[in-house]
């Protein structure tokens, strides 16, 4: 059972907290490019727990800073985005996207003291449609993490940021349990229900998977295993990779080129990132599967400029996400939810901002969620005690060629190897064995 100090941990990701120092050592993701125009709107950020404004100066460059003004804390969000930096309209302070006040109109020449008075700013970079913020305190950040889908050409990648109204590791949590698949977004569909090449079939044909997980020098890494085809067993393998990604099996091996970034906002907001090549080749009865909780079931809110405007849904805790109950009592929707992430949000946004984990009684089915806590727990304490980092967060080589997904293989040949014969099968540019002997 997770404990109360260990929940807090896991949770908890403000300044000064163990996780939070942790992931600041790491560039999330924390916007796209798009929302950010040269000389216009500065936009509302919040970033483990920090409250921010991103903007975009005369030049292109992308400035992330706290939105109070260091002269009397009014916020840069209602300032003048002008000629590369931002103004405070309360005394015509300015500064650049380095944090340097350029000017500090209200005070006599003879009395400046610009160089004194840095804005507090985080390193913002940039990367094929995607923002990245490093909030650590290292002078030489490491290289932008080498995700995989991460680095796909702009034109071939697409995004969905979605806000939800719960803890980071609760949404992540949804990522490492095969098992809630076979329920929570198939549990209406039988064996039949599938193309006979759909390998989707096996997770409703067994709805009890078995497990296997293991710490590897990026995260953890897990195999879900059922019966596949006569002698095949039909493995869906998944990954947590430091601080916060996760690399969901939700197609076949091959095709699989997809990551999801589960960003902590504070403790009780979370941006989800979904990033994904788009598919050229889907494969036999992948459409629906690939787009479930796509477009047409992420109807969004009309953005606001409040601290949590951004990518709200139309369908959310306020109206019971649309639940139709007469399609779940008639066994055509087995939750009466509309999509996939919808009916993860609603599930995970159910257990309140942040879970008790003290009411939880895991069972079998739970390994790798127990895992991954245990690798978040030991990492965070080992940053307060000694500075020491996951290996990733150094050895970027270490993203290289990780990849989730689902496929068969004999039953006879163990995990480990099945996942790095489906890997070094896949088309991918820089597949490695990232999983010990």
């Amino acid at each position: 059972m997770t404990t109360v100090k260990e929940n807090e941990i896991l949770t908890q990701v403000g300044p000064g907290t163990l996780l939070g120092e942790l992931m600041r050592e790491y560039w999330l993701p924390a916007a796209q490019s798009s929302e950010l125009e040269a000389d216009g709107d500065p936009v509302r950020l919040v970033l483990l727990g920090e409250k921010l404004i991103a903007f975009r100066d005369t030049s292109g460059r992308v400035g992330v800073m706290d939105h109070r003004c260091p002269h009397r804390c009014a916020s840069f969000f209602f300032g003048r985005n002008e000629e590369n930096g931002i103004r405070c309209t309360y005394h015509g302070w300015k500064y650049d996207v380095d944090g340097n006040c350029v000017d500090m109109p209200n005070v006599p020449a003879h009395q400046d003291f610009r160089k004194k008075v840095p804005a507090k700013v985080y390193k913002a970079e940039e990367r094929n449609g995607l923002v990245y913020v490093y909030m650590g305190k290292k002078k030489k950040p490491p290289p932008l993490p080498p995700i995989e889908a991460c680095l796909v050409p702009e034109e071939e990648v697409e995004f969905h940021f979605v806000l939800r109204e719960c803890n980071w590791l609760q949404a992540a949590e949804g990522e490492l349990d095969s098992s809630h698949v076979g329920f929570l977004h198939f549990g209406a569909a039988q064996r039949k229900d599938f193309e006979k090449t759909d390998m989707s079939q096996y997770i409703v044909s067994n709805r009890a998977p078995e497990y296997y997980a293991k710490d590897t020098d990026f995260g953890v890494t897990y195999g879900s295993h059922r019966p596949g085809d006569k002698g095949l067993t039909y493995w869906r393998i998944a990954h947590f990779l430091f601080p916060c990604w996760l690399m969901p099996p939700i197609e076949h091996m091959d095709r699989n080129l997809r990551a999801r970034a589960y960003v902590p906002l504070d403790d009780n907001h979370t941006m989800v990132v979904m990033v994904y090549k788009k598919p050229t080749d889907l494969g036999p009865g992948a459409p629906d599967r690939w787009f479930a909780g796509a477009s047409h079931n992420y109807r969004q809110l009309p953005a606001t400029t409040d601290w949590f405007g951004r990518y709200r849904r139309v369908d959310n805790i306020t109206n019971d996400y649309n639940i139709n109950r007469d399609l779940q009592r008639t066994g055509v929707s087995y939750t009466g939810i509309d999509g996939i992430q919808l009916q993860d949000q609603a599930l995970q946004e159910s257990m309140e901002p942040v879970v008790d984990r003290t009411f939880e009684r895991l069972a079998p089915s739970d390994l790798m969620i127990t895992q991954v806590r245990r690798r978040i727990i030991r990492a965070a304490r080992a940053f307060k005690k000694s500075g020491t980092l996951p290996k990733n967060a150094k050895n970027h080589k270490l993203f290289d060629g990780v990849r989730g997904g689902h496929f068969q293989t004999d039953k006879k040949v163990k995990w480990e190897k099945a996942y790095r014969d489906a890997l070094a099968r896949a088309p991918v540019e820089k597949a490695q064995t990232l999983i010990p002997e």
